[in-house]
C-alpha cells in the first residue's frame, strides 16, 4: 500500500505551504541522484517525495487528497497515475533548489538539462449510474487527441545546438556577464520539426480519434477527478504525453438518494398493510431484496439494511441502505369506508399510544447518521 503523502514528507496534516516546501526540499536534496549515484533506493525515495509534493503543494489536489486519499488520483495501479518519472520531476520542480546543485535542480544528473516539453491534458466527463458506482466499471470512451503524424521527423535545433537553451555573453563595466534563456526556436526541447507530413500542424502533430479504456473503482463520488496517465495530447519530438482527466458525473437515481456511502429509499405502505403486516420487495444497487413490514408498523420507521449501500472509495467498508417507511393515508373514501373509520373513532385500538421503542423524529435523525 502506498505511504501517506504527509508521512512521506514527514509533516503533519496541518502543515502550511511553506513547511511542506521546506520538508520536500530537505528530502529531495538528501536523495538527489547527484548525491546518490546508482542508488535505486535513494532514487525511489526521491520520486516518492516529488509525488507527495506535487499533490500537497497544490491546494485543489491537497483538498481532494485529504478527502479521498490516494484514490482521488489513482485506481490501485490500474491505469491511473502510478508515480512520477524523472522527466516529470525535473520539468515541474526545477526552480525549487536554487543553487543547491550548481545550476539548479533542472541540472539533473550533473549537467545542463533540456527543458521537457509536455503535451496538454484533456478533460472528459463520464456519466455513471449508482449501480455502476457500487460495483466499479470499465468505461470505453472515444477521445480526439493530438498524436505525432506518421512520417514526421525531428532534428537537432540549430539555434541552440540541441541544448534547449541559448547562452548570451554581454560585456559590462563589471566584466563579462553570461545569461541563459529558453530557446525560442524549439521552446527548450532541443529539437525542431524536420519533415512535416500532409495534415500535420507546425509541431508535426495531427488529430486522431482513439478509444480509451477507463477502469473506474467502486465508490467514486460526483465531481471526483481521475487521471489516466499519458492519454492526453502527445508532445512534439521526445516530449512527454499529457494526461486524460476524467470527471465523474453521478446520474440521479429514480428511487435512491445517496448520502456519502449510505443510500436512502422512501417506501410507501398502505394503511391495511401497515396494520396487518406484509412483505415488500425493493430494488437496491446490488439487486432486489425483500423486507418485512411487521403488523402495526409506524410511519417514519427507518429500516437499516447493512452493507446494501455504496462501497467506500478507500476500501474501509460498505455503506447501508436506509428504508424510510411512510404510511399512505388515502385522500378520498367511499361511503362504506367512511362509515368504518367513523365507527372506529372511539375504539381504543386507534388511539395513539407511542411506546418507548417508537423513537421521536430527532432520534430517527440520529440513527441515520450513526
Amino acid at each position: 500500500m502506498k505511504e501517506d503523502y504527509y508521512k512521506t514528507l514527514g509533516v503533519s496534516k496541518s502543515a502550511n505551504a511553506g513547511e511542506i516546501k521546506k520538508a520536500y526540499r530537505k528530502m529531495a536534496i538528501q536523495y538527489h541522484p547527484d548525491k546518490n549515484p546508482d542508488d535505486k533506493a535513494a532514487e525511489e525515495k526521491f520520486k516518492e517525495a516529488a509525488e507527495a509534493y506535487e499533490v500537497l503543494s497544490n491546494p485543489d489536489k491537497k483538498a481532494k487528497y485529504d478527502q479521498f486519499g490516494h484514490q482521488a488520483f489513482q485506481n490501485g495501479g490500474a491505469g491511473f497515475s502510478g508515480g512520477m518519472n524523472m522527466d516529470d520531476i525535473f520539468s515541474q520542480f526545477g526552480d525549487i533548489f536554487g543553487s543547491a546543485f550548481g545550476g539548479g535542480f533542472g541540472g539533473g544528473f550533473g549537467g545542463q538539462r533540456q527543458r521537457v516539453i509536455r503535451g496538454s491534458n484533456l478533460r472528459v466527463r463520464v456519466n455513471l449510474t449508482l449501480e455502476e458506482i457500487s460495483k466499479g466499471v470499465d468505461k470505453k470512451i472515444k477521445v480526439m487527441r493530438k498524436v505525432k503524424a506518421p512520417g514526421s521527423t525531428f532534428k537537432r535545433c540549430t539555434t541552440c545546438n540541441g541544448n534547449g537553451q541559448v547562452t548570451r555573453v554581454t560585456n559590462t563595466i563589471l566584466g563579462r556577464m553570461q545569461t541563459s534563456s529558453t530557446c525560442e526556436s524549439c521552446r527548450g526541447s532541443g529539437q525542431t520539426l524536420d519533415n512535416r507530413p500532409k495534415g500535420a500542424d507546425i509541431h508535426g502533430l495531427m488529430i486522431k480519434e482513439e478509444t480509451v479504456n477507463i477502469p473506474i473503482p467502486a465508490g467514486v463520488v460526483d465531481e471526483m477527478q481521475l487521471k489516466v496517465t499519458g492519454k492526453g495530447n502527445e508532445a512534439p519530438g521526445n516530449g512527454i504525453n499529457g494526461d486524460l482527466l476524467v470527471v465523474i458525473y453521478e446520474i440521479p437515481h429514480e428511487k435512491l438518494q445517496r448520502e456519502g456511502d449510505n443510500l436512502h429509499y422512501e417506501l410507501y405502505v398502505s394503511m391495511p398493510d401497515a396494520i396487518l403486516g406484509t412483505g415488500k420487495e425493493i430494488n437496491t444497487v446490488t439487486g432486489k431484496v425483500r423486507i418485512k413490514i411487521n403488523p402495526g408498523m409506524q410511519s417514519g420507521k427507518i429500516l437499516r439494511l447493512r452493507g446494501k449501500g455504496i462501497p467506500n472509495i478507500n476500501g474501509y467498508a460498505t455503506g447501508d441502505l436506509l428504508v424510510h417507511v411512510n404510511i399512505w393515508t388515502p385522500k378520498t373514501l367511499n361511503k362504506k369506508q367512511k362509515q368504518f373509520f367513523e365507527s372506529m373513532k372511539d375504539d381504543e385500538h386507534f388511539d395513539p399510544k407511542p411506546e418507548r421503542s417508537d423513537k421521536s423524529f430527532f432520534d430517527r435523525v440520529k440513527d441515520m447518521f450513526s
